[in-house]
């Protein structure tokens, strides 16, 4: 029987694990590996002839194919994580249908993990324009080492190539599921809606399969409760990666015209909304300090409107 927690008054505390650890050194290496996986990442898939009304539909036929590449270069990576060949035995692996995605263990031992990761891959030209998977763990699931980690990614080409990985965002498993809690509860205070929050009673770090270990909203007619990045616990790094640019122009304005020309509409509605981006594009140009750095961009951009424009009309 699950049980309930009422509303919290205080941001949650990120704890750290303690630096006399015994796998602490393992573990930060890990965590700033993390970081450098874009530079190893390689796969000989190569995107062609997507239909552009489809381009959005590529992150979910992908991602378990992203994953899987992190896990092999983790491991791939022993000599950075383990330079003294000391976790000959231990490996990276994935599980299904359980919380974490990954773990480091012992594959002689069932039970010695050193760490979990729950590993998520966002197809950055998605049209929520930011991670939408569900994160329900109870923090009472996550060990004090767990770690959240979202890979993001696109093609190499914006709507063809290879997938390429963009720079990971990395977060603490337990205080992720704690803000998740906290942000959902305070964000109803002064609404009519409750804000209660089922936890499942006696949950302890990696779960085994189908045991309870999710957390519930009780009034979640919108099947929302879980959607993280609506938190803002990485709005920062979310502005970050949108800002980014992909063939010279931002991945937010490949969202936009993305959007544009792949949702129901007229012809006439598509072309007020090309037209509104590309005078978005024209004022953010303007503003650009480097005369040089104002001409690149809005000639790669208006490549780009071009290009997309010539493929809709084929449409």
């Amino acid at each position: 029987m699950s049980q309930q927690i009422e509303p919290e008054l205080t941001t949650p505390v990120k704890r750290l694990p303690e630096r006399g650890w015994r796998y602490y050194d393992i573990w930060e290496r890990v965590n700033d590996l993390t970081y450098s996986l874009p530079n190893y990442f390689k796969t000989d898939l190569n995107i062609k002839g997507v239909n552009i009304t489809d381009i959005f539909s590529i992150g979910s036929i992908f991602a378990n194919v992203i994953e899987l590449e992190v896990v092999e270069i983790l491991n791939k990576l022993r000599n950075i994580w383990d330079p003294e060949n000391e976790y000959s035995n231990y490996a990276f692996i994935r599980q299904s249908q359980t919380f974490p995605d990954v773990l480091l263990k012992n594959m002689g031992s069932e039970d010695d993990v050193i760490f979990g990761i729950e590993l998520k891959s966002w197809y950055v030209l998605s049209k929520e324009g930011e991670p939408s998977f569900r994160y329900k763990i109870d923090p009472n699931a996550c060990a004090e080492a767990d770690l959240l980690i979202i890979i993001p990614w696109l093609l190499s080409e914006a709507i063809s190539g290879t997938p390429k990985l963009l720079k990971p965002y990395k977060e603490l498993a337990r205080y992720a599921a704690e803000y998740r809690n906290y942000y959902w509860m305070n964000s109803r205070r002064d609404t009519t809606r409750r804000n209660v929050i089922a936890r499942p009673p006696g949950v302890e770090p990696y779960p085994r399969s189908k045991e309870e270990a999710s957390d519930k909203a009780e009034d979640d007619g919108g099947n929302n409760f879980g959607r993280i990045a609506r938190s803002g616990i990485f709005d920062n790094y979310i502005n970050g990666i949108k800002s980014s640019q992909c063939l010279g122009v931002k991945i937010d304005h490949w969202i936009g015209f993305l959007k544009a020309i792949s949702e129901t509409g007229t012809d006439d509605q598509i072309k007020r909304k090309i037209e509104d981006i590309r005078n978005e594009v024209q004022e953010e140009i303007s503003e650009y300090k480097s005369t040089e750095e104002k001409v690149e961009y809005q000639i790669a951009f208006l490549n780009i409107i071009e290009r997309l424009e010539e493929i809709w009309k084929k449409l």
